[in-house]
Order: C-alpha cells, then structure tokens, then sequence
C-alpha cells in the first residue's frame, strides 16, 4: 500500500482511496454508513492514518464521525 503524505496528519478520501485500493466515492459511502471513522471539518471529511491503517488490516474500528467546529467569524 502506498502511504500517502500531509503535513498536518489527516488524510483526505482522496488518500484513503489510494491507500486502501479503492475509489472516493466507495471511502465516502462507508465513511456515511459508520463503517469507516472519519472527522468532518467545516464539511470536509478528514481520516486519521492510523484509524485507516487498522482498517486495512481488517481491526474492528468504532464508526464514528466527529465534527470540529470551523474559525469564529
């Protein structure tokens, strides 16, 4: 699997696809269904490698999404 790099440690789905081998839309639908954590920042859904890692090799991960609140305006 190929390890994708960000600077501030989140991956987006676009990543999560790449290294899990399969398409955006199939890492949103499972992140929608609970099946796969993610965090939702300001409406953008981000995933911790680590979560993701034991995804992959088949660990029971807690579905859960977790919003952070965006910047005051």
């Amino acid at each position: 699997m190929i390890e994708p790099t960000n600077e501030d440690g989140l991956w987006t789905a676009d990543q999560v696809a790449a290294y899990l081998h399969a398409s955006r839309s199939w890492v949103y639908q499972r992140a929608a269904s609970g099946e796969l954590p993610c965090v939702k920042i300001i409406g953008l859904l981000r995933f911790e490698p680590e979560t993701i890692r034991a995804f992959a090799r088949g660990e029971r991960v807690a579905g859960t999404q977790r919003a952070v609140a965006g910047p005051p305006r």
